[in-house]
C-alpha cells in the first residue's frame, strides 16, 4: 500500500563524470510503498541515479532527502538501514555459506567487534525463508547458479530491513525462468512487507508488467507516468533509436514492446520519421509551439537545444529527431554540423523568440543562410510584445517587423543577434503572431513543397 509521505526526494539533482553532466537537474520523487522502473539505454543515466540513491555517489548540486532528511546528515550506518541495494552481480572471494553471506546483511545493525543476536538470527532466517532459500542456507554461494544467487542477494538485503530496496538490473543474467521468478518474488515482497523498490531494467516487457510506475531517462527524466504512457512508441524511438510496436492486451498490465515489422504501417511510420520542419528554441519559447505541431500531426526536429533545457525535454517526448548540446555548453562546431545538415533536409524553419547570446548565435546565422537558399522562415513573435489585431500580412516596414521580433530586447552580443534577424526579415522571413497562424503556414508551405529547397 503506498502512504502519502515521501520516501525519498531528490529536487534537482546533477551529477557527471568527468565535468560532463549525466544528470542534470532531474527532480525524482518516490513515495513510500512504491515500485518504480528505472528505463534508458546503456548511459542515460540509470545506475547512476541507483548509486546517488544509496550515497555511493554525492551529487554536484542538489541534494537526496531521504525519511525528509539529507542522506548527508543521516551518516552511513543510518542510511544502510533504510536502503538496501542488490547489484547486477557479486563477486564473492571467500567460500561463504549463503547463510553467513546473508547475515552480512545485518552489519549495518552489528557494533563494532560485536556478533550477531538472537534477533539478529531471527531476522536473517526470515529472510531466507521470504527469499525461499531456506534449503540453500548451507550452500557455498559461489556454487549456485545466476538465479539462485540473485535471490541470495535479494536475502542479504532483506536482512538489513530497509525501507528501500534498490535493484540494479536484477534480471540482466538470468534466463526468463528465473527473471519471472525474481521479480514475482520482488513484487511481493513489496505487497507483503511494503518496501519500496526502484529498479534499473532493460527488459522493457518485464518493466511493464511488474513495476506500476515506470521512469524513461535520457541523461535526465524524459517521462514518468504508467507504463501505457511511458512505453509509447514515439518516445521509444526518440529514446532507444530504433523503431518497435507497442501493442495492448487485456489491458496495461499485458503491454508488449515488439520490433517493427514489414507491413505498411510501419512503413508509413518510416516515412513519417523524416521531418520536413525544423524548431529553433530554448528556454520554454518553443513549448506551445512543439505542442501544436504534435497536435496537428506535423512531424518536426528540434535544435540545437541544451540538455536540461525545458524545451529539451519536451522535444525528446514531442520530436521526430532531437539536436542535443551539452548543458550550459556554447554550440559546438560538431552540433552545428547537424544543424546544417538538418536545415538541409528540411523545408520549413520556425524561429522561437529565444534569447540569443555568444553561446547559440550561429544558430541564427546558420538560419540566415537557409533562408538565402530560399527555406521558408518563420519567426515567432513573443506574446508579450504580439498586437491581436495586427496580422503579419499588414506589417511591412522592417523596422515594425523587427520590433515585431522583440530581438531587441532578447539579445545579448551586442547588436549581432539584431543583425541575423534584420538579414532574415531582407531574406524574406515572415513574422507570425501566433502559433495558430505559424502551424497554418508551415502546413500551407508544406503542401505546396516536394521537398528540401534547392
Amino acid at each position: 500500500m503506498v502512504d502519502n509521505n515521501p520516501l525519498l526526494d531528490m529536487p534537482g539533482i546533477t551529477f557527471g563524470y568527468n565535468r560532463q553532466p549525466l544528470l542534470y537537474d532531474v527532480h525524482f520523487q518516490v513515495r513510500a510503498g512504491e515500485m518504480v522502473g528505472l528505463l534508458g539505454p546503456n548511459g542515460s543515466g540509470k545506475t547512476t541515479l541507483l548509486r546517488l540513491i544509496s550515497g555511493v555517489l554525492r551529487p554536484q548540486q542538489g541534494v537526496v532527502m531521504l525519511d525528509g532528511r539529507d542522506s548527508r546528515a543521516w551518516g552511513r550506518r543510518e542510511v544502510a538501514r533504510r536502503v538496501a541495494v542488490v547489484p547486477q552481480e557479486m563477486h564473492v572471494p571467500f567460500a561463504f555459506s549463503v547463510e553467513e553471506l546473508v547475515g552480512l546483511g545485518r552489519t549495518p545493525y552489528v557494533r563494532l567487534l560485536g556478533s550477531h543476536t538472537k534477533e539478529d538470527q531471527n531476522i536473517v532466517r526470515g529472510a531466507l525463508q521470504a527469499a525461499d532459500i531456506e534449503t540453500l542456507a548451507g550452500r557455498i554461494f559461489n556454487e549456485l547458479s545466476g538465479g539462485e544467487r540473485q535471490r541470495v542477494m535479494v536475502a542479504m538485503a532483506l536482512a538489513q530491513r530497509p525501507a528501500l530496496l534498490l535493484l540494479d538490473e536484477p534480471t540482466s543474467h538470468l534466463d526468463i525462468k528465473y527473471q519471472i521468478e525474481l521479480l514475482e518474488l520482488v513484487q511481493k515482497l513489496n505487497r507483503e512487507t511494503g518496501v519500496t523498490v526502484i529498479a534499473a531494467m532493460h527488459d522493457l516487457n518485464l518493466a511493464a508488467r511488474y513495476f506500476p510506475r515506470l521512469v524513461l531517462f535520457q541523461r535526465g527524466i524524459v517521462a514518468d507516468a504508467t507504463p501505457a504512457e511511458v512505453l509509447e512508441p514515439h518516445l521509444l524511438r526518440r529514446v532507444y533509436g530504433i523503431n518497435v510496436q507497442v501493442g495492448i492486451l487485456r489491458g496495461a498490465e499485458h503491454i508488449s514492446i515488439l520490433p517493427p515489422g514489414n507491413d505498411a504501417v510501419a512503413g508509413d511510420e518510416q516515412h513519417a520519421m523524416q521531418p520536413r520542419v525544423h524548431v529553433m528554441a530554448g528556454g520554454g519559447s518553443g513549448e506551445l509551439l512543439m505542442r501544436a505541431l504534435a497536435d496537428a500531426r506535423i512531424p518536426f526536429s528540434a535544435g540545437a537545444l541544451n540538455i536540461g533545457d525545458s524545451d529539451h525535454t519536451l522535444a525528446l517526448r514531442l520530436a521526430q529527431d532531437v539536436i542535443t548540446e551539452q548543458p550550459y555548453s556554447p554550440i559546438s562546431p560538431a552540433v552545428l554540423e547537424e544543424v546544417r545538415l538538418r536545415l538541409a533536409q528540411v523545408t520549413v524553419l520556425i524561429l522561437c523568440p529565444v534569447p540569443v547570446g555568444p553561446g547559440n548565435l550561429s544558430l541564427l546565422r546558420e538560419a540566415v543562410e537557409a533562408a538565402q537558399r530560399g527555406m521558408i522562415t518563420l519567426l515567432l513573435a513573443p506574446v508579450a510584445l504580439t498586437d491581436g489585431n495586427a496580422s503579419a500580412g499588414t506589417l511591412t516596414d522592417e523596422d515594425t517587423l523587427l520590433r515585431q521580433t522583440g530581438i531587441e530586447v532578447r539579445d545579448y552580443t551586442g547588436g549581432e543577434g539584431v543583425k541575423a534577424i534584420r538579414a532574415l526579415l531582407q531574406c524574406g522571413a515572415r513574422v507570425v503572431n501566433n502559433v495558430k497562424e505559424v502551424v497554418e503556414v508551415a502546413r500551407v508551405g508544406l503542401s505546396g513543397s516536394c521537398g528540401p529547397p534547392p
